[in-house]
Parts: structure tokens; sequence; C-alpha cells
């Protein structure tokens, strides 16, 4: 029997919700013994009543892609999808992600975190600036910074998320993201939004966002671009599936984003798309990240 693990108490507990309906639908048409089952921060002990052997996270954010739904399961000794507590804190941070990817010498804008309170150091590379929580995923917190005036209240609202933000120098370019299933990158995205920031309204509800897979381009570029999503991943630990973003300068230089170790599995998302360009329907997908 599989859980389908769903909703959870983060800010992107509503696009879960759909993740994880669309998971436990698709379960169920290839005839998997599955229930779906909405975690919230006070009904954990009512998990460990029901009989399963195994979770299918789609816990979106804190709660879930920060390894503690993991590290609980972890302690039952039931067996999940994706990647493991270890990988999946260090992935949510990221501040700490960077750091680790720096060390490899692994393509990145230069960026300073800032701890609530505490006077931000100075910044000494140029603006714009990107400025998110260090902790949040979906885009949710962040803004764009383009005088010095402006940072105050965008780490008085990255600082609604979480006590740390990252300040990111601005690329100007494309974002493009690189999807991982069992150890293999599938094609790459590119996302147009109408948003100056590729932001939560933009992921998950606007008609108006567009997405090309396979992306503009050309193979060498993409198997590049593949090639450094996967070092990527794999040096954090990461495992099964998940995303990773870029932004591509006007000279299709990349720069790394950030990972997700659990990516939206909506109408909208971005997986079940290159998935489909990699001639994989969405219930073999789904299947393909259950027993791997």
């Amino acid at each position: 029997m599989i859980a389908v693990l769903m909703g959870g108490y983060s800010a992107e507990r509503e696009i879960s919700l759909l993740s994880g309906e669309a998971v436990y639908k698709s379960l169920c048409e290839s005839k998997i013994d599955c229930f779906p089952f909405d975690l919230n921060d006070k009904n954990l002990d009512e998990l460990w009543k029901l009989k399963f052997h195994k979770a299918f996270i789609v816990l979106h954010g804190r709660g879930g892609e920060d390894g503690f739904i993991q590290t609980e399961l972890m302690k039952k000794n039931i067996s999940f999808t994706g990647s493991d507590a270890k990988s999946s804190s260090l992935c949510m941070d990221k501040a700490l992600t960077k750091d680790l990817w720096k060390k490899h010498n692994l393509p990145l804008s230069d960026s300073i975190v800032v701890n609530k309170g505490e006077t931000p150091p100075s910044i000494s590379f140029p603006q714009p600036w990107a400025v998110k929580p260090t902790l949040e995923g979906s885009s949710i917190g962040i803004s764009k910074v383009s005088k010095k005036t402006e940072l105050d209240s965008a780490l008085n609202e990255a600082f609604q998320y979480g006590n740390q933000a990252l300040v990111e120098q601005w690329i100007e370019g494309e974002e493009y993201t690189v999807s991982i299933l069992n150890n293999q990158a599938l094609p790459s995205i590119k996302i147009t939004s109408d948003h100056d920031i590729y932001d939560y309204h933009s992921k998950y509800f606007s008609n108006k966002t567009e997405y090309l897979c396979p992306s503009d381009l050309t193979d060498e570029q993409e198997l590049k671009l593949q090639n450094i999503a996967l070092k990527a991943f794999n040096l954090t630990g990461a495992s099964g599936w998940g995303r990773v973003d870029f932004i591509l300068d006007k000279d299709k230089n990349p720069f790394l984003l950030e990972i997700n170790t659990v990516p939206g599995m909506t109408s909208h998302s971005l997986v079940p798309m290159a998935a489909k360009a990699s001639n994989l329907s969405f219930n073999e997908l789904v299947l393909r990240i259950l027993h791997g």
C-alpha cells in the first residue's frame, strides 16, 4: 500500500494538494493500491496508524522538502520516493547549496546571506539584486531590487518566510529548467513569463506563461546544461527525481539557481512536461518515480 503524502503546512500547500491529487489519480489508474493523506502539523500520529509500506512524497516546501518527513519515515523504516533527509535538508537551503556548488566551481551569480535583525553586510556586486528567502520554493517572497533604497523592503518581504535571506546579483536573461529522473537529465524547458519574475502566480496559475520543450538550445548547449544539472543534483546527494533551475544570460551562459527535490506535478508543472518530451506519459512518470 502506498501513502500519497500531500498538502502539508508550508506556503506551497495549495500546489501540493493539486500535485498530490494528480499523483493519487495516476496511481489509481495504474491499479496501484494507494490512499491520499493530507498531512498537517497536527496529524502525523494519524498517519502511523494506517498500514502502508511506502510513501509517495508530494509535499512541497517545508515539512516535505526540508528533510522533516523523510526523517520521520526513516525512523519507522518506511521507504519513500525521492531524496533522503540529509540531501533534502541541504537542497532546501539555497545558501548552503550555493556554497557547495561554489566549492566545485559550478556557474553561480555572486550572492551574500543576510540574517534577520542584523545589519546587511556591504554588497560588492552590481545592482539589480534578487532578494529571496533561503528556505522557500516556488519563488515565494522573492523581490527584484534595482536601487539600494529598496533593499530593506525586499528583506522584510523575505523575512516573512524565515530568518535568513539570500541577496544575489540579478542575471538578466531567461529561465530554463532541467528535470532529473533516476539519474537521467530530461530535455530542458525554456520558460517565458509576462512577469519580471517567474513567480508563484506565473508558475501555477497564469495562462500567459509560455514553455518551450524541447527548448531553443543547440545540441551542444543542451548537453552542457544537462551535464551541469546532473552534476549539481548529484553533488547534493539528491536522488530519484527533482528539478534544477537556471538563468541563462544573453550569451546563453548558465547560472544555477536552485534544486527542487519534490517538484510540482500539476497541469502547469515542468517535470511532467519534460517527461512528455521524452515520450513518457504522466502515468509512466509517476511509476518511474515510485519505483526509482
